[in-house]
C-alpha cells in the first residue's frame, strides 16, 4: 500500500506556544483546527499564518448594493475568501466573505430585525473591527471543546432565523457527545448491529455512579472534547478508581467503553453527495492514533461506509456535511465510535478538493435560502403623505369623462340553437400616449401646489 505519511508533533494538539508558555507557565489552548494543513509542523504552520495574515490586506471588489454576507467560522490556516472569488449568485450577485473565530465574534440578535454581528480581528498587527448582517453561515470550528464553549453565539444566530451549513439545529445538538452517541444508538436498533457496529458504551452523568467496575482495559472519556483530550485508557481497577477521583472534582459526565486493540482507524466522510474514506495507522506506538505519528492513506469507499455516513445525515433535521469515525480492531471487527458534523477534520491531500466541494454546496444553499426580497411598493415621501393628509385621495382629473357607465346590453336569447358571436366593443378609454401622461403629471403637479397654497392662506389668513 501506498502509505502517505503524515507528522502529527505536540504543536497540532496544542498550537503555537505563546510567550508565556515559553517562561514557563503553560495554559492549554485549543486544539488543532479543522481546516489545518496537511504538513502542520512549527515551520510550516509560522510560513502558513504568515501568508494567511496578509487576507487583511486584499481588496476584494463587490457589489455593495447586489451582494450577500457569508460568515466563515474558522481560524486563520485557511483563507475562505479565495474560493468563493468571482463566484455568483442570482445572476449577478456577489459573496462578501467575513472570517472569523469564535473568540472574535459578538452579536446582537432581534426579534423584528435579525442578527448584528460584531467581528473584531487582528491582521498584520492591525485591529480590524466591523459590523455587518450575515446572510448565510459556515461553521467550520468546534462550537464546544475542552475549555470553551460558544453555544450562546450560536443561539444568537439562530436566534436570527439565519441559514447555515450544517443547519443550527444540528449543530446545537452536537454539543454533547453523549447525546449524539444516543441517536447512534437509536439506528443501530433500527438497522441492526451487524450493518451499524457501534461501540458498547456506558455513560454516568457524575462519578458516584461509577461504582461497577467494568471489563479491562477500558477508556474512560471525560466531558465533551476533541483531537484525544480528556481520553484516559485505564489497564486495572486501581487507574479506574482514581480516574473516578478526578471525574468528581471536574463536574463533567463521562463514558467508559471497551479498549479496542486496533489495527488503524477508518474515517469516512460526505460532503454533499461526495463520499471519501481513508484510514490511519499510528508509527509511534500510541493508542491514540490521533496523536503521534502515524501514516493516512485514502481507500475505496464500499457500500458498508456509506451506509454508516448515509444514516448519520439524516440525524437532526439532516446534515449536509458529516464524518464518521472508526476503528479496524485486529480481532478483524470493525467499530464505530462517534459522529462528527461540519466542523470536522479535513485529511489526506485531498483537503483543497474538499474545501471547493464545501464552497460549492454553500453557494448551492445560498441560491435556496438567501434569494433577494423585492420590494413591490415604493415607500412613499414626506411631501406625498402631507399632501394625502391635507387634500385626500387623489381626485379624478377633471378631463376625465364622467357620466355614468352605460349599461351593457343583455345577451339576447338564442332559441335557433347557432352560437350568437356578440359584436365587438369599442374600448371608450383608450390607452393614454407618452404626450399626454406627461402633460397630465404637469397639471396634477400644479394642482397639488394650487391646493397647498390655498391651504396654508386659509391656516395663516385665519391667525
Amino acid at each position: 500500500m501506498n502509505f502517505l505519511r503524515r507528522r502529527f508533533s505536540s504543536s497540532d494538539i496544542q498550537g503555537d506556544l505563546t510567550r508565556e508558555e515559553q517562561s514557563g507557565h503553560v495554559n492549554l489552548k485549543r486544539g488543532q483546527s479543522p481546516s489545518a494543513p496537511s504538513s502542520p509542523s512549527k515551520a510550516g504552520s509560522g510560513i502558513t499564518r504568515g501568508l494567511f495574515s496578509s487576507v487583511g490586506k486584499s481588496t476584494t471588489t463587490y457589489n455593495k448594493d447586489r451582494c450577500k454576507i457569508l460568515l466563515v467560522v474558522d481560524d486563520q490556516h485557511t483563507d475562505w475568501s479565495k474560493y468563493f472569488r468571482g463566484k455568483k449568485i442570482f445572476g449577478d450577485w456577489d459573496v462578501r466573505v467575513e472570517q472569523a473565530e469564535f473568540s472574535e465574534i459578538n452579536l446582537a440578535s432581534y426579534s423584528d430585525t435579525g442578527t448584528m454581528v460584531d467581528m473584531r480581528v487582528t491582521r498584520n498587527g492591525t485591529r480590524v473591527v466591523r459590523s455587518f448582517k450575515p446572510d448565510f453561515v459556515l461553521i467550520r470550528q468546534h462550537v464546544r471543546d475542552a475549555n470553551e464553549n460558544w453555544r450562546n453565539i450560536v443561539l444568537g444566530l439562530h436566534y436570527g432565523g439565519i441559514p447555515s451549513i450544517n443547519s443550527l439545529q444540528s449543530v446545537y445538538n452536537f454539543l454533547d457527545k453523549p447525546w449524539v452517541f444516543a441517536h447512534l444508538i437509536q439506528i443501530q436498533r433500527r438497522v441492526g448491529k451487524e450493518r451499524f457496529p457501534l461501540i458498547d458504551q456506558a455513560y454516568y452523568p457524575n462519578h458516584k455512579e461509577m461504582l461497577v467496575t467494568p471489563k479491562f482495559p477500558v477508556v474512560v472519556k471525560i466531558g465533551h472534547a476533541h483531537a484525544g483530550i480528556g481520553k484516559v485508557k485505564c489497564d486495572n481497577h486501581y487507574d479506574y478508581q482514581d480516574i473516578a477521583s478526578v471525574v468528581a472534582v471536574t463536574n463533567c459526565y463521562s463514558t467508559t467503553e471497551p479498549y479496542v486493540d486496533g489495527k488503524y482507524d477508518i474515517h469516512v466522510q460526505r460532503i454533499g453527495n461526495n463520499y471519501k474514506a481513508f484510514m490511519r495507522k499510528s508509527i509511534s506506538g500510541n493508542w491514540k492514533a490521533n496523536m503521534g505519528s502515524a501514516m493516512l492513506e485514502q481507500i475505496a469507499m464500499n457500500e458498508r461506509f456509506k451506509l454508516w455516513v448515509d444514516e448519520c445525515s439524516q440525524l437532526f433535521g439532516g446534515m449536509d456535511i458529516v464524518a464518521v469515525e472508526g476503528i479496524q480492531g485486529k480481532d478483524g471487527k470493525e467499530y464505530i465510535i462517534e459522529a462528527n458534523d461540519s466542523s470536522m477534520n479535513l485529511l489526506g491531500e485531498s483537503q483543497e478538493e474538499d474545501r471547493k466541494q464545501i464552497a460549492e454546496l454553500v453557494l448551492q444553499k445560498m441560491q435556496m435560502f438567501c434569494k433577494p426580497i423585492q420590494s413591490l411598493h415604493k415607500t412613499p415621501s414626506t411631501s406625498a403623505l402631507y399632501h394625502y393628509a391635507i387634500n385626500g385621495p387623489t381626485k379624478p382629473d377633471a378631463r376625465q369623462d364622467i357620466s355614468p357607465t352605460k349599461p351593457a346590453p343583455m345577451p339576447q336569447p338564442n332559441f335557433g340553437g347557432r352560437p350568437t358571436i356578440p359584436p365587438p366593443m369599442s374600448n371608450p378609454n383608450p390607452p393614454p400616449t407618452a404626450e399626454f401622461v406627461i402633460k397630465d403629471l404637469e397639471e396634477s403637479s400644479d394642482d397639488t401646489m394650487r391646493n397647498l397654497r390655498k391651504t396654508f392662506a386659509g391656516i395663516f389668513g385665519e391667525m
